[in-house]
């Protein structure tokens, strides 16, 4: 019989809405019970792509027994983590105040009134090592909530004010300088691997924000040595298993320090920040293979993570037919079969052998270089390319036809907003059409379901849009929007855009230490008001935060969005210069306040070949700290309020562009090459 999740509409929740256990959703009604039955609550927070919390809700959750000793002991509360970063937030903060670490399954053990007492993480049916069984967990918190309830409460008042520090009150203002961005850069290259790429060792994460941070103090300083950094990772990446080869796109993280074996979910958001990151890596060195890795890893996710209405999808498991990867190895067997007589020149390409390089079978990777392959074969490289050019569909032919890892198919709209910022900055840039078509169905989807008298919910699925929006939801969205009006120049994206930061500022402002909280004013009230300023898996909704600020300030004309920016830089600028990881894209964020304004204003009818020449100078290059607009005489749709088109016209019946400093520019100009002079291109 279904427990209470069975109505929910979250892939997640409904993947434990047949447990035996009685699963409640997080709301009144399961407060509520905890209070009348003086009970305490287990919260268990996960995600659908999360290989643990499916192993834990096989042994424990789909366990009768289990499920009896849970049930009679405690109201049992399951969320969805993505869904809920509030409440994920807070309470991992506690979990990783009580153990040292993090992770999810997150299990916690709360009050009636919400407060954290104790947790963990993963929980095995048994004894193992020093870990304790989760049903002897179960009885040991149970026993202490009855019997030890000053301990209980002094935990949870520990716990509290743990989780209720603030980075920001204790930081002081720091003038903005460029020390703060050269002592990142000595932070990150401390932590490089120079053999691998990427930073640190086993498991090793892609790290887009500080790559991309790296790629932006490469073109600040013209050093060598950030631009080595960003360019030897991403090709060791892109070689590795943790790439998809057949079917483009990135997993999660790799579980050794060299790339090769991944934990195999892929996650929206890391497509999202990496196909941008590959994207402007080809930008700012002309190298083809960074463009192929971004538009492969782009098509995947117009052919698998898109759905009808134009919504991106969350996640693909990492499991199918209860295994880790199984959807993505291969036996060497198989390829001869599927490939005949190409099968050892493509074995050989992708590493394929007959013990295989992870549990007996294999991970697609390139770990020679191709033209060694190549010349070892007796081939010409071409020829190389061509055999496993044509080895690679009919392999992804026969995937296609295996038993298919689990789909998160809600929409978040954050994460949405980071995929409409990819899709536009690659449709405008490579000319891709079919890109800023996707771009344009995605915002008008988000706009027309997710949006309600201008605010924002965070999830779609299956014609439903709930939950209130995070500050996440509106910066990232409001930055995706800003950069589909620099795709494309239509007012109707800069004015949603700005209308959704009017709605962040009103709404998550903190006037008192500054920044922005994660939840609006009128959010559910939680034991604490959480306000993120560090990035993890995804930037922090401050760091989109600023960025989207100083960029409307300098568009529109409006220096107090640039100052509320300034004023969390400040107070974070020693925190970065200190912990680069963690502030990636708040690195960037400081980056565009310190670099010179640099507007251009483009005037013409984009159609018009001189028009798009002028435009491809600006959407072609990595021009990461420049603002651009565009006004065609012919179309009022292209008119925004903004200084930088004021007074702005042809020159002798041309298009011209027109680049600004704090909205005083320089002498129009009428020619690519002349643009390209004044942007410091040539």
């Amino acid at each position: 019989m279904p427990n209470r999740l069975i109505h929910e509409t979250s892939p997640y929740l409904l993947q434990h809405a047949n447990n035996p256990v009685d699963w409640y959703p997080w709301g009144a009604e399961a407060l509520e019970r905890a209070h009348s039955e003086h009970k305490p609550i287990l919260l268990s927070i996960g995600y659908s792509a999360c290989h643990w919390c499916h192993v834990m809700e096989r042994e424990s959750f789909e366990d009768a027994d289990t499920a009896q000793v849970m049930n009679e002991r405690f109201v049992n509360i399951k969320v969805d983590r993505e869904e809920r970063p509030d409440l994920d937030g807070i309470y991992m903060t506690a979990v990783q105040a009580l153990t040292g670490r993090g992770g999810w399954p997150m299990t916690m053990f709360l009050t009636p009134e919400g407060l954290p007492f104790y947790g963990g993480t993963y929980f095995p049916p048994e004894d193992h090592g020093q870990m304790p069984s989760f049903r002897r967990v179960l009885v040991s918190v149970y026993d202490a909530y009855h019997t030890r309830p000053e301990d209980v409460q002094k935990n949870a008042q520990h716990l509290v004010q743990t989780v209720n520090r603030s980075l920001l009150a204790a930081a002081e203002p720091t003038l903005l300088t460029a020390d703060s961005l050269d002592g990142a850069f000595q932070e990150l290259t401390a932590q490089y691997d120079a053999t691998a790429g990427g930073f640190g060792s086993a498991p090793k994460f892609p790290q887009p924000m500080s790559l991309e941070f790296l790629l932006r103090y490469a073109l600040r300083t013209r050093n060598d040595q950030a631009l080595s950094i960003v360019t030897h990772t991403l090709v060791n990446m892109a070689r590795g298993g943790i790439y998809d080869h057949l079917g483009g796109g990135f997993h999660r993280y790799s579980t050794d320090g060299f790339w090769l074996v991944p934990h195999f979910e892929k996650m929206l958001y890391d497509n999202a920040l990496l196909s941008q990151l590959y994207l402007h890596t080809f930008q700012i060195t002309g190298d083809p293979f960074f463009r192929r890795i971004a538009t492969e890893t782009l098509d995947y996710v117009q052919r698998e993570m898109t759905g009808p209405e134009g919504g991106f999808y969350s996640t693909l498991d990492a499991d199918s037919e209860g295994e880790e990867g199984k959807f993505y190895v291969w036996s060497l067997a198989e390829l001869q079969h599927i490939l005949g007589a190409d099968a050892d020149v493509v074995a050989r390409y992708y590493g394929v052998s007959a013990g295989g390089n992870f549990e007996g079978h294999n991970i697609l990777n390139i770990p020679e270089e191709p033209e060694q392959v190549a010349q070892q074969l007796g081939m010409a490289l071409p020829e190389l390319e061509a055999v496993v050019g044509r080895g690679r569909p009919a392999l992804l032919e026969v995937r296609n036809g295996r038993v298919w890892p689990g789909l998160d198919d809600k929409a978040l709209t954050a994460w949405n907003g980071l995929m409409l910022r990819s899709f536009a900055e690659a449709g405008a840039a490579l000319g891709r059409a079919d890109y800023l078509a996707t771009a344009v169905q995605n915002a008008e989807f988000v706009l027309s379901t997710l949006q309600q008298d201008e605010r924002l919910l965070r999830s779609y699925r299956n014609g439903q849009a709930k939950l209130n929006g995070y500050l996440e939801d509106y910066a990232f969205y409001a930055d995706g929007l800003l950069a589909l009006y620099e795709a494309t120049f239509e007012a109707r994206w800069l004015n949603a855009a700005v209308r959704l930061t009017e709605t962040m500022l009103e709404r998550f402002r903190d006037d008192g230490e500054g920044g922005f909280f994660d939840t609006a004013a009128d959010h559910e009230t939680l034991f604490s008001r959480p306000k993120d300023v560090t990035d993890n898996a995804t930037p922090a909704g401050n760091s989109v935060a600023t960025a989207l600020l100083i960029r409307l300030a300098r568009l529109l004309g409006r220096p107090e969005y640039e100052e509320r920016a300034a004023a969390l830089l400040r107070k974070l600028a020693g925190f970065m210069r200190q912990h680069p990881m963690a502030f990636g894209h708040q690195l960037g964020a400081l980056d565009l306040y310190l670099a010179p304004p640099q507007e251009v204003a483009v005037v013409g009818i984009p159609d018009q070949t001189a028009t798009k020449e002028l435009l491809e100078v600006v959407w072609n290059n990595y021009l990461p700290n420049t603002v651009a607009a565009l006004f065609d005489p012919t179309s009022p749709d292209t008119a925004i309020a903004s200084p930088l088109l004021e007074g702005r016209g042809l020159i002798d019946g041309k298009p011209a562009a027109y680049v600004c400093q704090h909205f005083t520019c320089n002498l129009p100009v009428t020619t690519p090459q002349a643009l390209e002079q004044q942007l410091g291109l040539g």
